[in-house]
């Protein structure tokens, strides 16, 4: 039963959803399962947050190493969600100025907001700031032309990066005056596409985007192909590996 419940359960939302969306008479039917999927992922967000509080206080509390990243990972949680669930510093809005906490949490110049503001995105954006190391390493050890495909990744990869730049304008400006000195359109056309801008649109929107649009053909089939095996109980990975 507790393994057959929950398939029950996951099909007859899914096929129910799949129903509502191809047929409009049964949309309400696809509207309340959406309201039952909310509330669910809403206690799957309370029950999310006391493990993350109960993983970093047992981290904490056998001064595993580490330990002191968990205690600011556990204040800055209690912290955000104190400052949320109580509005600090929310005002009241228009339709409702008798109720103190009518007005939204993230409002501009709430607590919340200025902690989202001040404080999330600066530490996002000095991660990723980081990161672009990590992936200029990755690059140099990927870059090495060691056959075929690599010399090509390497030239590809070195048109597209100077042709973001000034430099890379600048580098070819004398194509432009040299196409101007052929009579036919098709050459100067042909000379002109030799500007490492250029060049870079045409990669970027030419091979770049067929090999994106080709990705996201397989994830499509690969979505499509895995909600069909969980709907008709084949794939059961997310109950777990217990038995009945």
């Amino acid at each position: 039963m507790k393994r057959t419940v929950p398939l029950i359960i996951a099909a007859t939302t899914g096929f129910v959803l799949i129903v509502a969306y191809f047929i409009p008479y049964t949309e309400t039917w696809g509207e309340t399962a959406m309201a039952w999927f909310n509330i669910i992922a809403a206690v799957a967000f309370v029950l999310g947050g006391f493990n993350l509080m109960k993983n970093q206080l047992q981290k904490i509390s056998d001064r595993r190493p580490g330990w002191g990243y968990a205690a600011v990972t556990l204040l800055s949680f209690v912290i955000t969600l104190f400052i949320g669930l109580a509005k600090v510093g929310v005002t009241p809005s228009t339709t409702y100025p008798e109720h103190p906490w009518a007005g939204s949490y993230d409002q501009e110049g709430a607590a919340f907001w200025w902690l989202y503001e001040y404080l999330f995105l600066p530490l996002s954006a000095t991660m990723f700031a980081m990161l672009a190391f990590y992936i200029a390493s990755a690059a140099f050890r990927a870059f090495r032309a060691k056959n075929v495909e690599a010399v090509i990744l390497l030239i590809t990869a070195f048109i597209v990066l100077l042709g973001r730049t000034y430099a890379g304008i600048w580098l070819t400006s004398w194509v432009d005056p040299l196409a101007a000195r052929f009579e036919s359109p098709v050459v100067s056309q042909f000379i002109v596409g030799l500007r490492l801008d250029r060049m870079t649109e045409t990669i970027m929107n030419v091979f770049n985007l067929a090999g994106m649009r080709a990705i996201t053909i397989g994830i499509a089939l690969g979505v499509a192909s895995t909600s069909l095996k969980v709907l008709l109980g084949v794939d059961r990975s997310y109950l777990g590996s217990g038995e009945d």
